[in-house]
């Protein structure tokens, strides 16, 4: 039976309970194979008590989405405070790296799972703004790069340029998170390679190397 709720702060604490499993499950299987039961049946609850903080899969999922997506915000919002345009876009790939591989089922239901729970992200309410969305403030980072000049001449699309950083740290993240533990590849120390992508990609960018 699942704990009275007492407080406010109690019913935060189950909401979190609920979105941890339902993150864990929809990471393992798929969204569409996992049922309401099945989340509350992770956490010792009984179907009926979970609908009393959800009313369906739908908004479970909705709320998931906000949550992670605010948290990989949180992670990144301390860049906002490096005044150089350059080393503000070094430590963004560093703390972007750094949040998907310190909490790699938040990111691969983000980035790395089924379309469906990308129509559900998609669809958030969150605001677009620096502060609370992380690809907003990719491009951000890359248009104060641009305006100062430091792009090579022939690349005039910053939005072009924003995803394609995005594209290479994904890259490194996605395959760590995925096959990272698998000894038939002789990984060289994640840091590396996140450093060697970050220097590959911004050194074919930038007119001057770094």
């Amino acid at each position: 039976m699942p704990p009275k709720i007492k407080s406010d702060s109690d019913r935060k604490l189950i909401r979190s309970r609920i979105l941890d499993a339902a993150r864990d499950l929809f990471v393992e299987k798929g969204v569409q194979a996992v049922t309401m039961r099945e989340i509350a049946k992770r956490i010792g609850y009984s179907p009926t008590a979970i609908y009393l903080h959800f009313k369906d899969k739908e908004s479970l999922l909705q709320e998931l989405c906000n949550t992670d997506f605010l948290a990989l915000a949180d992670n990144l919002s301390s860049i906002l405070e490096i005044k150089d345009p350059i080393r503000k876009m070094v430590e963004l790939g560093k703390s972007y790296a750094h949040f998907a591989l310190s909490h790699p089922n938040h990111y691969r239901l983000l980035f790395m799972t089924s379309r469906p729970v990308q129509e559900y992200c998609n669809a958030s309410d969150l605001q677009h703004t620096p502060n609370h969305d992380a690809y907003t403030l990719l491009k951000q980072v890359v248009d104060d790069v641009f305006v100062i000049g430091a792009f090579a001449s022939q690349l005039t699309d910053p939005e072009l340029i924003a995803q394609t950083i995005w594209a290479g740290i994904h890259g490194v993240c996605s395959l760590e998170i995925v096959l990272g533990k698998d000894s038939w590849i002789e990984w060289r120390t994640i840091d590396d390679r996140i450093t060697l992508m970050q220097s590959a990609l911004l050194n074919g960018l930038l007119k001057e190397t770094l």
